[in-house]
This record gives C-alpha cells, structure tokens and sequence, in this order.
C-alpha cells in the first residue's frame, strides 16, 4: 500500500539532527571557553610572575635564612634511631619545599621601606648623591635615565588620571571619535590658540588605547559622555563591540546626544 511517503523522506531530517547537537556542542565549548580562559589565564600569569619575583628576591637570602630552611627547622625534628626517611614529611626529606610569593612579601616589604626612606632628608640626599655619580658615567647614564623616564611616566599615572571621555567629530566634521579629557589647555599652548577654552584630548586607536593623537580641541566641539573612561575604554578596546549600560535608563545605549551637551 502506498502511504504517500518515500523512502528519502525520513533519513533527511538525521543530518539536520546531527548539525544542530554539534552546534549546540561548539556554542558550550566556546561559552565555557569565555568563562575559564580569563579565569586561567590569570591564575597562571600570577604563577608566573610570583615565581619570577622569587627566583630574583630569594638568591639575596642567606641560605640559612631561606624560607625552606625555616620551615625544615621549625617542623622538623631529626630522625630518631632506625626511623626509615619514608615516615618523615616530604619536605623534611627534601628541605626544598617551594612556598612560592614569600619573595614576593619581601620584595614588597622592601619597596616599602625605601620609599619611606627616600622621602626623608636623609634619602632625598642619597638619591642626588648617587644620580650625580651616575651622571658622570657615560653608557651607563644614558640608560638610567632612559628607565627613570619611562618609569615615572608609567607609575606617575596612578596619581594624573582622565577627567572625562568624550567624544569629537575626528577626520572630518559628521564623522565621531571616542577620546578622553585630560586636562584644560594652559600655558604657551592656550596663549597661542585663537580659542579661550581648549581642551586637552587624547584620542587612542583601536584595538590598541595606549597608542593615539593627543589633540587640543575647543571646548564647545567636545561632547562629553556620561560612560566612565573605563568603560569608554572597553569600548575602544573590543572595537564597538561591547558597550556600556546607559546610566538611568533601562533601554539600549545611547547614541552621540545622550551624554552632556556641548
């Protein structure tokens, strides 16, 4: 009896079946990928960096003083007559039990404790005395001050932060870029700008923020945002990808006009 099917109709929906389980099985995989990835990522660069500060901290320690001798002394006792090396705690046997980040306290103890010390009289002199000796030493003088400047550029910016983010019209008026306020024109700069307000604007590439233009604009063409610099960051960063919450709004985010007027 014909049923009014074929015999091609029923095998053709197995392929589609199998399709959809491996999509749903790669969606998993790269969700979980998103979750773990961040999370190991940064347990092993804290491993790495931890280990790294101790193998160059811990050589500085009297052996009799490393953190692997203390420990054998304090909880290990000496074997007793006929004790086999078996029954001890492993790190009694060894005596190189790895308690990695104790370089790391000290480092971070140490760093403290001249920090205090240079911002006194006393430490203030040692540092002009030792940088007037190196001065006077030609290779060696050119890369101190090298370091010195990068150094104070990069730990200096913990205390000088962005105001605002903003945005401005960047190539071209109609066309808008993402930037971030530092500070007001002042000095030479403003006396030889036409304008009485100019503002100090950074405007950095994508993906890449820490490279950019720095851009004296007038106050009235800046259009401030109410996003954090953070989260205009991200924004920059992920290439419009990912953006912010509008703040007291439940909606999707706002465009140019949802941020503080000119």
């Amino acid at each position: 009896m014909d049923t009014g099917h074929t015999d091609d109709e029923h095998p053709a929906h197995h392929p589609h079946k199998r399709r959809g389980l491996i999509a749903r099985f790669r969606a998993n995989f790269l969700t979980g990928l998103v979750v773990i990835a961040p999370v190991g990522l940064t347990f092993w660069l804290i491993w790495k960096v931890t280990g790294w500060i101790d193998s160059w901290v811990l050589p500085f320690i009297p052996q009799r003083y490393q953190p692997s001798e203390l420990v054998r002394d304090l909880f290990c006792s000496a074997p007793q007559p006929g004790q086999s090396p078996d029954d001890l705690p492993f790190w009694c046997v060894n005596g190189a039990l790895d308690l990695r980040g104790i370089g790391v306290v000290i480092f971070l103890i140490f760093t403290v404790l001249v920090g205090w010390i240079a911002k006194g009289i006393l430490g203030r002199s040692l540092i002009a005395w030792g940088e007037s000796m190196v001065d006077r030493m030609p290779v060696v003088r050119s890369i101190y001050n090298g370091v010195k400047q990068v150094t104070e550029t990069v730990f200096n910016q913990t205390e000088s932060k962005f105001d605002k983010a903003c945005m401005i019209e960047y190539p071209r008026p109609g066309i808008w870029a993402i930037g971030f306020v530092s500070t007001s024109a002042k000095g030479e700069i403003l006396m030889r700008l036409p304008e009485d307000e100019v503002m100090t604007v950074f405007l950095p590439t994508t993906p890449n923020p820490t490279s950019g233009f720095l851009l004296y604009v007038p106050k009235r063409d800046v259009t401030f945002l109410d996003m954090s610099v953070e989260d205009a960051a991200k924004l920059v960063i992920s290439a419009g990808l990912v953006y912010p919450a509008p703040k007291g709004a439940k909606g999707g985010p706002t465009g140019p006009s949802g941020g503080a007027g000119r």
